[in-house]
């Protein structure tokens, strides 16, 4: 993107990067800097490759603009919006620092961004550092990691979880440049939501990560892992819709702001694979890291029972109506009927009896709470429960939330739906997407309520203490973010004892019977034209 800063008087700051040196800006006493490669633009040769250390440069390189991201789906316009900002660097960071002075010493909090995997850009005006750094006096750091197929699609002849890998090579950044500009490489706290959240779960289970932060915040974490076999069949279904195999030197040749229509165009169609695919086509979740036994050893929650992260300390939480925001996307706000309901249970509570135990647990509950508890629980609530108990029981300290305060926009229809955390945490109610949840006048509660968990994050960061006592498996004590925030024993008992047993596994190609997307195109009369690319 191409969002220039909003500057101040003042000298504007200059830092001397590993690579070079930098010019940002200051906006409201904050020295920041945008748009920093961190590594080179993973195109041409270098396309659906790991990333690749940067190169310097000499003299002075403008820092006051974001990067261009990487190249998006096309949910809620992001697609267009990508496309807005010319350039292949999509690999670039941001920095906002109170003190942008080596030796400062500052806490240091790295945020990465959700967007199922699919689409997300640090350059959104919500994810704007400026607030949080100010407030909590820390180094906020931001970036762009690939997404979609780029990013995570299993590509013959590309290394898996290239989008994880982006990730580990933005830290590797921090570690080497932190200081430079007032930051405690010592001191790093990386934190995302949704599927920032699944990646912060993913970089605890990855050697590759190991020793690049002290502290991880993990919000609304996304349960879905992938095995190779079914990331791999996703992937030849996404290129089948380009007419086209899932290997570099097919996918090479498609300009990468069209490659994503093919990943929307499966979207569109994914409930067809249901049987072969599972909870994911069901879900409409095309893309995930995968656990390939190299980049991604295991799942999170086994690399935390097994003591991955004990050395980490960890914050974990949820929203109480996780799923509201999507139910509403989709226009079923209220009006699920029973047959969606019993779906939603069949497909997505665990085994045994998972929709029984639902509908034991719920005695009341009418066909839209039921289909609103599964799908919170399933993909939200109960991995991040999970991780945080994972992480308690191999003697790890971590603390738990959950925001229960209901967002006031539309009337309050949201409750306290997914994604409302973001603009509370950092502090940016009055713009960006998030915006229509808080409303167009931020009130007082909301204001309160936002410095409040501001203040828990970067006092996390700091040092390990966001304000209330450690998770464990008998107490279960979680802070609860509401208009009065309070410490109570965790709110979702009953979904918590119906998921007490489950592992949360990779997720397998279901049914090896069926035909793969090639072999269902042909047998459909469609044509498999590897020579001539298209897309949908």
């Amino acid at each position: 993107m191409t969002v220039a800063a909003s500057e101040s008087s003042g000298p504007r700051p200059e830092v001397r990067a590993v690579a070079g040196v930098v010019r940002g800006s200051r906006d409201a006493g904050v020295a920041v800097f945008r748009g920093i490669p961190f590594a080179e633009p993973p195109v041409g040769a270098l396309r659906f490759a790991a990333p690749q250390p940067v190169r310097g440069w000499s003299g002075v390189r403008e820092a006051v603009s974001y990067g261009p991201p990487p190249p998006q789906a096309g949910h809620f316009g992001m697609d267009a919006l990508s496309q807005e900002a010319p350039g292949d660097d999509w690999l670039s960071v941001n920095v906002w620092s109170p003190d942008p002075t080596p030796g400062a010493g500052l806490p240091v909090m790295v945020w990465i961004q959700g967007g199922a995997y699919v689409f997300g850009m640090s350059g959104l005006p919500e994810y704007d550092g400026g607030r949080l750094a100010r407030d909590g006096d820390v180094v906020v750091v931001t970036f762009n990691y690939r997404v979609g197929i780029e990013g995570f699609g299993q590509i013959e002849g590309a290394p898996p979880n290239r989008g994880l890998l982006d990730q580990v090579a933005a830290l590797e950044w921090v570690r080497d440049n932190i200081r430079a500009f007032g930051g405690d490489p010592e001191r790093v706290t990386v934190f995302g939501q949704s599927a920032g959240g699944g990646s912060i779960a993913a970089l605890l289970a990855m050697d590759r990560a190991a020793g690049l932060f002290r502290r991880a915040i993990a919000q609304s974490v996304q349960g879905t892992f992938f095995s190779p076999d079914l990331a791999s069949d996703i992937a030849a279904a996404c290129a089948a819709e380009l007419g086209l195999r899932p290997t570099v030197t097919d996918l090479s040749g498609v300009p990468p702001h069209q490659l994503p229509a093919a990943g929307d165009a499966l979207s569109a169609r994914m409930d067809q694979w249901v049987e072969r695919w599972g909870q994911p086509a069901y879900r409409t979740i095309p893309f995930s890291p995968v656990v390939d036994g190299d980049i991604l050893p295991v799942t999170p929650w086994q690399a935390l029972s097994d003591g991955a992260g004990r050395d980490i300390e960890l914050l974990v939480g949820h929203t109480r109506d996780e799923q509201r925001l999507f139910t509403a996307i989709t226009g079923l706000l209220g009006e699920v009927s029973e047959e969606q309901a019993a779906a939603a249970l069949r497909f997505l509570a665990p085994s045994p009896d998972g929709a029984g135990r639902y509908r034991h647990a719920f005695p009341t509950a009418d066909p839209d709470r039921l289909y609103e508890l599964v799908h919170s629980d399933w993909l939200f609530r109960m991995p991040s429960l999970h991780l945080a108990q994972a992480q308690a029981a191999a003697g790890g300290r971590t603390h738990v939330y959950e925001l229960t305060w209901t967002a006031p926009g539309m009337g309050g229809a949201f409750g306290a739906c997914h994604g409302l955390d973001v603009p509370l945490v950092f502090g940016n109610l009055d713009r960006g997407r998030p915006a229509m949840l808080i409303g167009e006048a931020p009130s007082p509660e909301a204001e309160a309520l936002s410095a409040r968990m501001r203040a828990a994050w970067t006092s996390f960061a700091a040092h390990g203490d966001p304000g209330w006592p450690a998770y464990d498996t008998e107490q279960r004590l979680v802070q609860v973010f509401d208009t009065r925030p309070a410490v109570s024993a965790y709110p979702e008992e009953a979904s918590r004892l119906i998921w007490r047993d489950h592992t949360f596994p990779v997720l397998p190609l279901v049914d090896r019977q069926r035909p793969t997307a090639r072999n269902a195109a042909a047998s459909a009369g469609a044509p498999i034209a590897y020579d001539r690319p298209r897309v949908c």
